[in-house]
């Protein structure tokens, strides 16, 4: 089994931690404009153009059945889809406001038909819920808002209650949690409490936990989905770390007591969260691969974003991605699901250019070889560890050696802790190949 032990959570990360992947989708007004999920923040996009979306908002083509089947294939378990995102549009039927999917062309309950798509294909659901509201009254103007540079912008802050719009969220939280059935995730985005307005603008403040009321609103989640998994970005500690569009590069930790830390890293397939029509930096089929590889390798979960279309469809460079994940994990998921960072007395035998992943009871090591080499790989400290290796993509046999390299000169390399594994001569066809290596 593994020796790796977690931060005692409130939520059941059990099954977090064997799925491993997952699909965040950004979706809302902003994908009309088709420039950035941020851009009312970043053209300080005036109300009554950015009504214009909400008046023509009809994504005709919507049918999550389709974006279900899509993330079962690439071998995502989970998904988080936006609910409502800084801009304040909800996509799902609340009661609680007229700025929601059911008041546009589409008069259609998004977030319901998500959910009940997902669930029939087997894929657990969660839901995103932006802390940020651009829209609702009673949201005091900061350094973030889209009317911060307006000349009467304080004017227009007087008299705005921070208090009423925290209950207008646990309102919309409650909804969430009460008619759409069981939620595995609660993605809350973002707390800046320490930011603050200079100058002229110092009466700008960030908002934190106290602004949210944090207490009150997790409180009110646990309550009504008990063992739901809920992020840290309240400014309080719950169940999940959500490092955002870097790699880390060891296992996070507790910055306080040290613990090792249930993570899940949120990355793009582009530059962007929501759909950008011109966008032009696509990753490429090795990165997204290596993301995955690197996120398990360290103990951590990946959720990776797809931004869709106006029309309710995912662009066909957002669908070569996934595809490129259905192919590889089709035959590589053993790697990945139920396995976590190698034990530490292996890291130590890991190549160069090799990444190490191995299942959870221990049995299987899994060697991901980032660049293929020539003839053989060297893991020094493995010899007598392993009884049995195969390519994982075909079951197909590798053969090895101990304590010598016995290829073309002879003893180049020699160890009595030296396993030596003979590789085909040409890289199998996957974008990263992985040898499945059965411990004794």
């Amino acid at each position: 089994m593994s020796s790796y032990v977690t931060r005692k959570t409130p939520g059941d990360t059990a099954w977090f931690t064997r799925d491993r992947f997952g699909m965040f989708i950004h979706w809302g007004l902003y994908a009309m404009p088709a420039r950035h999920e941020w851009i009312k923040n970043r053209e300080m996009i005036p109300e009554a153009h950015y009504d214009l979306y909400f008046k023509y908002f009809d994504p005709d083509l919507y049918d999550a059945r389709t974006w279900a089947r899509q993330a079962k294939a690439a071998g995502m378990k989970y998904a988080v889809m936006t609910t409502k995102h800084h801009e304040g549009f909800c996509m799902f039927d609340s009661q609680f406001t007229d700025y929601k999917s059911t008041n546009t062309p589409a008069g259609r309950d998004l977030v319901r038909e998500y959910v009940d798509a997902f669930r029939a294909e087997g894929v657990r659901v969660g839901f995103y819920y932006s802390l940020i509201d651009w829209h609702h009254p009673d949201f005091p103007i900061d350094m973030l808002h889209p009317r911060r540079e307006d000349p009467d912008a304080r004017q227009q802050s007087e008299g705005r209650d921070i208090r009423r719009y925290a209950a207008y969220m646990r309102d919309q939280v409650g909804e969430l949690l009460t008619n759409y059935g069981k939620i595995d995730i609660l993605w809350f985005d973002f707390s800046y409490g320490g930011r603050h307005g200079e100058g002229d603008k110092a009466w700008m403040r960030g908002k934190g936990k106290e602004d949210w009321e944090s207490e009150a609103l997790i409180a009110l989640a646990r309550k009504l989905q008990p063992g739901i998994i809920i992020d840290n970005r309240t400014e309080l500690e719950q169940d999940l770390w959500t490092p955002e569009q870097y790699q880390p590069q060891e296992w996070i930790r507790h910055a306080e007591t040290g613990e090792l830390v249930t993570w899940e890293a949120c990355q793009t397939l582009s530059g962007s969260w929501g759909y950008h029509r011109d966008e032009q930096t696509w990753k490429s089929p090795e990165m997204l691969i290596r993301m995955l590889v690197n996120t398990v390798a360290l103990g951590g979960n990946l959720l990776m974003n797809v931004g869709p279309t106006a029309r309710g469809y995912l662009d066909s460079r957002a669908e070569a991605a996934l595809a490129v994940y259905a192919d590889w994990m089709k035959v590589n998921g053993r790697s990945i699901y139920n396995c976590t960072m190698a034990e530490p007395d292996l890291l130590g035998s890991l190549p160069p250019d090799a990444r190490f992943t191995q299942s959870q009871d221990g049995k299987r090591l899994y060697l991901h070889l980032f660049a293929y080499p020539f003839a053989h790989v060297l893991l020094k400290g493995l010899a007598g560890r392993v009884d049995y290796a195969q390519c994982l993509h075909d079951a197909s046999e590798i053969k090895f050696t101990e304590g010598a390299v016995r290829h073309f000169s002879e003893g180049a390399a020699k160890g009595n802790d030296l396993l030596v594994l003979e590789l085909p001569p040409v890289k199998p066809p996957v974008v990263v190949p992985v040898i499945e290596l059965f411990l004794k």
